[in-house]
């Protein structure tokens, strides 16, 4: 989880939302990326999206079977739907999103019928510095 805050990192830096995420092959980073709409103007380009499609590019395929995303916040429905596609074998989240989250919050997509593939999931690692990331992120923009 370390590596998906430093990627965080990265993007408050950058002047991003402050959100991290890795993907990981038998035990190897092979991607990490850090949320990036507003600098890419692309309203896709989610941690968790831009870091799959990086390790697809690594792997040479759209399935990241036996991979684990390491993501700092719940993903979003948009995401989750990505993970799901994408074949994610095990999902680790820091720090819940009540308001936008889609794992354990709101539509709960991996929860539901039409749901083609699930992670395992696990949340909470990192959870307090991931959360204080994004409040101090906010907090400066108001």
């Amino acid at each position: 989880m370390q590596l998906a805050l430093d990627a965080a990192r990265r993007g408050e830096s950058a002047g991003e939302v402050p959100i991290g995420a890795v993907v990981v092959k038998d035990g190897a980073v092979i991607a990490a990326a850090y949320n990036q709409p507003r600098s890419l103007s692309d309203p896709t380009a989610h941690a968790e999206v831009l870091a799959i499609r990086a390790a697809a590019k690594v792997l040479g395929n759209e399935r990241l079977d036996g991979c684990e995303l390491w993501v700092t916040l719940e993903p979003c429905p948009m995401c989750a739907g990505a993970i799901s596609h994408a074949r994610i074998a095990k999902l680790y989240y820091a720090a819940s999103d009540p308001k936008g989250g889609a794992v354990e919050h709101g539509a709960r997509v991996f929860e539901q019928e039409q749901c083609l593939h699930r992670p395992e999931v696990y949340s909470g690692m990192g959870e307090a510095e991931a959360a204080g990331l994004l409040r101090g992120f906010f907090q400066s923009k108001r």
